[in-house]
């Protein structure tokens, strides 16, 4: 069978959920029997995610092979249930910085270098660079970005060059509803289509986002302006549950229509759509202790890893006002909780509320999930509280305090670059018998999980704070080590588990993380409590 594409783009305005369509639509072909991947495309500078702020563009996205992109990256794992890797994401800065260091270096043979052919080229090369017999391609922003233009021009280039028989366009647009003359206003998705069309890109599919159902005869207008036949316009209204996205577009026979358009042939089209995500959740209240609080998705793998296992989302508590906040306010505030996640981050900014939390976790024995810098700041907490260790810190945030238990790792301190020079990706970790995360692991001895940080435990100045498995008072057990500590945890305590990794970038739909599967058992634990 011939390479075939869908081009998923999106129109009228950002955030409207092309991401999870085109994971969904993954999805239903994957179930179908046929073998599916994913680019996407993001029309920013930046070569990767690392270095972007989380307030302002959502959390930053681990693969397996340390590369650092967007949280959409994150839908297509959860999703589809492959791991990702660097070539499922594309940006312009990656593509302009090829072709400027191919231009250095000669290799256009005296060629004036220009948009068109030499970046389109580029483009075209990343997404033949995808093996696999449906490629989903995700272009980021909206229709009429101005840096987004490029990347459709070469999408509708290859789709001349390889045949348009074997490409399918789905455009994914937004119809408001405006209350006052109670009717859905379908003008922003005709100009939307005309958009897509002055690119040279007539779409084959519009899958139209909406608040609520839209009326039968607003599709109808919809397919007549935007010159889609009417079983190819799609409603799909907002749900409550992203993840039941995937049987909705499965009932609405979206897999039909693109058998159909692309000529496919499906093996498992008898077979029911099988999709195990929840569809009860239990109350649980989980605290996350957070200091991103711009937007939803500066958290969105462990929020989803939560979910996914069947639990409602944490509520995010500021971490800065906890700072300002005496015992009294805070273990008041804390008590409507059965669970505490300390998650990632960088600076030092809400770091001291984020300590208060895990004492009173600690000493009121509330399960307790430190990731990361979660898990370097209960190192923190428990030296300056238990140890009595005074002004006890990491680096990152005093650089003169007297007793670093948390440094910057060796091979850091020669780098000036931020950008793709921490320890990232996944990682051979040695777990410690007869532990905590031993029994989470079900005694394996080796597992593989991924990391992205520059800090780690100052094991080697402060070994004896810490014991191998064993359950000495006053000390803290070191459940997981490489060369470096991977994790720790108290005995005499229901959950109280920290983690350097991020297991979180390993949930999929199905098969939540053992590690948060086994905190929401003990956060049941707390409640019956």
């Amino acid at each position: 069978m011939a390479k075939k594409y869908i081009i998923v783009t999106g129109g009228v305005l950002s955030g409207i959920g092309k991401g999870v369509v085109s994971a969904s639509i993954g999805r239903l072909i994957k179930e179908l029997g046929l073998k599916v991947n994913s680019l996407k495309v993001d029309p920013y500078l930046n070569v990767d995610a690392g270095t972007m702020n989380p307030n302002q563009h959502g959390e930053v996205f681990v693969t397996e092979d340390g590369y650092e992109a967007d949280l959409d990256l994150g839908h297509y794992e959860r999703f589809l249930g492959i791991d990702m890797k660097k070539f499922n994401n594309m940006t312009a800065g990656q593509v302009y910085k090829h072709v400027i260091e191919k231009e250095r270096e000669g290799k256009y043979l005296g060629a004036t270098v220009q948009m068109v052919p030499h970046v389109t080229e580029r483009i075209k090369e990343r997404i033949e660079e995808i093996d696999t017999e449906i490629l989903l391609i995700e272009i980021g922003g909206t229709v009429g970005d101005i840096e987004g233009e490029i990347f459709l021009e070469a999408v509708r280039e290859l789709s001349f060059e390889k045949g348009r028989d074997n490409f399918m366009f789905i455009h994914v647009t937004f119809v408001p509803y405006l209350h006052v003359t109670n009717e859905f206003k379908t003008k922003p998705t005709q100009q939307s289509v005309q958009l897509l069309r002055r690119i040279g890109i007539q779409p084959d599919m519009l899958l139209v986002r909406t608040e609520k159902e839209i009326d039968p005869s607003s599709l109808e207008k919809i397919a007549l302006f935007g010159g889609v036949p009417s079983d190819y316009v799609v409603n799909l209204p907002d749900l409550s549950n992203v993840y039941e996205v995937p049987k909705i577009l499965y009932e609405k026979s979206i897999h039909k229509l693109i058998s159909k358009k692309l000529e496919l042939t499906l093996s498992n089209d008898n077979n029911p759509f099988m999709w195990k995500c929840p569809k009860t959740f239990k109350n649980l209240k989980i605290a996350m202790i957070s200091k991103y609080l711009g937007t939803d998705d500066a958290y969105k793998s462990i929020m989803e890893s939560i979910f996914l296992s069947g639990v409602n989302r944490p509520e995010l508590i500021n971490a800065e006002e906890l700072e300002e906040m005496n015992e009294d306010e805070l273990n008041i505030l804390l008590s409507k909780y059965q669970g505490i996640i300390i998650p990632g981050g960088f600076g030092r900014r809400a770091v001291e509320g984020k300590i208060k939390a895990i004492e009173y976790a600690r000493e009121n024995k509330v399960p307790l999930l430190g990731i990361c810098l979660g898990m370097q700041l209960m190192v923190i907490e428990f030296a300056r509280n238990v140890l009595k260790y005074d002004d006890s810190n990491s680096t990152e945030f005093d650089p003169k305090t007297p007793y670093p238990v948390i440094d910057l790792m060796e091979e850091q301190k020669k780098s000036l670059n931020l950008g793709g020079t921490m320890r990232l990706g996944s990682q051979k970790i040695d777990i410690i018998p007869n532990t905590k995360l031993s029994k989470i692991y079900k005694d394996k001895k080796e597992i593989f999980e991924r990391h992205r940080h520059r800090y780690e435990v100052n094991y080697k100045m402060f070994e004896d704070m810490f014991e191998k498995g064993n359950n000495t008072p006053n000390k803290l057990t070191i459940s997981a080590m490489t060369d470096f500590v991977e994790a720790v945890e108290l005995s005499d305590h229901p959950f109280y588990v920290g983690i350097q990794y991020h297991p979180e970038f390993k949930t999929k739909v199905g098969e939540p993380h053992p590690i948060f599967k086994n905190f929401i058992e003990e956060v049941e634990k707390n409640k019956k409590n």
